[in-house]
């Protein structure tokens, strides 16, 4: 059997004993696993801080929300001051004997839906109303009231110079408006009552004494020309 020389025996003890080389597939996993996790805490990351910022931006929102709520609650006008062809009448209004009709009389005041308005019926120790005249069967009613508003019950339920306007819905989302002249008993069935006239009575009654036809329209035109709406007087 051939000896093996010492110096031949070193270099085989070197070979097993030396690190063996680690392969590409086995880099490669190690490699993805790396990135892998990465990416799980990247995106872990992202996530909470995306939560935390949409928190801060609710909490925001929310303070925003309540504080223009109650701006908004605070702003809610009290008066408004009509103008009319023949002078301003200045009416407080009740918003919380009437909130949802102040509500649509102020919206509709913001739309510029008075500007214009005519005063097309006026009735003589009854009410002077601005709307649509041409409302079918609205005539009839308010004229035959006015005919006979000496004939009405005595307990008074609707003072003189209160602003109201029709509980009918009207088309096209439209607003009239009503001014007492004199204590009427029975309007409560007709008309939501959302103001009264603390000024301005007598541009009232000079619209009152108006020249008007057999159907109680004004010869002359009488008008809105604005509706301005304030806080304080």
């Amino acid at each position: 059997m051939a000896k093996i020389k010492p110096q031949a025996l070193l270099l085989q003890s070197k070979k097993k004993k030396g690190p063996s080389r680690i392969s590409l597939v086995t880099i490669a996993i190690y490699g993805l696993i790396v990135v892998v996790m990465a990416f799980f805490l990247f995106t872990s990351y992202r996530h909470w801080n995306r939560r935390s910022n949409f928190q801060e931006e609710d909490n925001l929102s929310s303070a925003e929300h309540d504080s223009f709520g109650d701006s908004k609650k605070v702003d809610v006008p009290k008066y408004a001051v009509i103008t009319t062809s023949k002078g301003s009448i200045t009416v407080e209004l009740y918003k919380e004997g009437s909130p949802e009709v102040v509500s649509e009389f102020i919206k509709s005041c913001h739309k510029g839906r008075f500007k214009g308005m005519l005063f097309n019926r006026v009735i003589k120790n009854f009410v002077i109303q601005g709307g649509d005249v041409n409302r079918p069967g609205n005539m009839e009613d308010w004229t035959s009231r006015g005919k006979h508003y000496n004939q009405l019950d005595t307990s008074l339920k609707h003072e003189a110079f209160m602003l109201g306007t029709s509980k009918t819905k009207h088309d096209g989302g439209g607003f009239d408006l009503f001014i007492t002249t004199a204590p009427i008993p029975d309007l409560n069935e007709k008309i939501n009552v959302f103001g009264r006239v603390i000024k301005g009575e007598d541009v009232v009654q000079e619209i009152e004494e108006a020249d008007t036809d057999e159907h109680y329209r004004p010869k002359a035109p009488i008008g809105i020309i604005e509706v301005t709406l304030k806080q304080k007087l």
